[in-house]
């Protein structure tokens, strides 16, 4: 498919970058809520047609250039054996974190197929749906899953996390490669599927210093990525400045961006390498001009060629409306 999105990730020169968001399909929009009054998350991602609706959601209502694939990123780790439970204001929760060499052993990469066949078969309900409109799908990072695997939920500083890194790194090393295999067939999946771009999101690499992320979720990232082609892979984390000269290694095609990295930084630190990002959330909630101006700041920062519009991260649930159309018009009118 010649889509803007793709001719953008080849890093060719471009009227106006294409444009998308993270978390797109989500509890800003009043017709997902609607649906989420009726079912629960987990029969959301469990569910190709529900899952499909939901993705097709924002692309009824915005002119966007591509869709992502609606999921989350824990299923990964039910795929593993691990239960994982979604509590209304709580956030996911696994009853049983891994913690011992004992857990570890119980770790049995699974057929990615048999295992996590929902995600790739929205991805080709919706290649049929919307044959001219390219779809990302996505999984989590090795170390980000580790994050929730060990902690066993979401947590301020990921103390069992960290520890486990520092206290038992041969077993962490483990437990990161299992995940990375896991999480790069699962995005081949998706690619086989019909994605016509694939996303790793390394949320939680940012807690790590530079030496923790050299020796831990650098490698493990690259293991996922290095099971992955046929497609672009992008790959995101948050608070990447300290080690955004890192990111390349990787092995992804692109680097996704968050909002506190200038974009002018990213370009000087990534060269020609293509980038995606990063407006704030929060700045959707600004009038109309304030957002204009940054957005059409990002497009100057990072220029013609090899550049994906989209937030530093995930939009907010009670985000307006008007302040998403604000963004999309913004990148929609610029010209280089």
């Amino acid at each position: 498919m010649d889509s803007l999105l793709r001719r953008a990730l080849n890093d060719e020169p471009l009227r106006r970058p294409p444009v998308w968001f993270m978390r797109q399909a989500g509890r800003y929009l009043p017709e997902y809520r609607e649906i989420r009054g009726r079912v629960s998350f987990l029969e959301l991602c469990r569910d190709s047609d529900l899952a499909l609706e939901v993705t097709l959601q924002p692309l009824d209502r915005f002119d966007l250039d591509a869709a992502i694939a609606f999921s989350d990123i824990l299923p990964v780790l039910e795929a593993l054996g691990h239960e994982v439970l979604y509590e209304s204001g709580v956030g996911p929760t696994l009853p049983r974190p891994l913690r011992d060499v004992s857990d570890v052993r119980g770790l049995v990469k699974p057929d990615v197929s048999e295992a996590l066949p929902v995600l790739p078969e929205t991805i080709r309900k919706f290649c049929r749906a919307r044959p001219h409109t390219p779809i990302l799908g996505f999984a989590g990072a090795p170390f980000t899953l580790f994050c929730y695997l060990v902690e066993g939920g979401g947590s301020r500083n990921w103390r069992h996390a960290k520890s486990m890194l520092w206290s038992d790194s041969a077993m962490a090393l483990r437990v990161l490669e299992i995940l990375a295999d896991v999480v790069g067939d699962y995005l081949q999946s998706q690619i086989d599927a019909g994605a016509e771009a694939v996303q790793m999101f390394d949320t939680w690499a940012g807690i790590l210093s530079n030496e923790d992320y050299e020796r831990f979720a650098l490698p493990a990232a690259a293991r996922a990525l290095g099971r992955v082609s046929g497609a672009p892979r992008l790959y995101y984390t948050r608070d990447c400045s300290p080690f955004l000269r890192l990111l390349p290694q990787t092995g992804a095609d692109a680097i996704s961006i968050d909002w506190r990295t200038e974009m002018a930084e990213a370009r000087s630190v990534l060269g020609s390498m293509p980038v995606q990002g990063n407006l704030d959330p929060l700045a959707l909630f600004a009038p109309t001009e304030i957002i204009r101006e940054k957005v059409h700041n990002i497009i100057r920062q990072a220029g013609p060629c090899g550049h994906v519009f989209n937030l530093g991260h995930g939009v907010l649930p009670d985000t307006p409306i008007a302040g998403v159309q604000a963004m999309i018009n913004a990148v929609r009118e610029w010209e280089f």
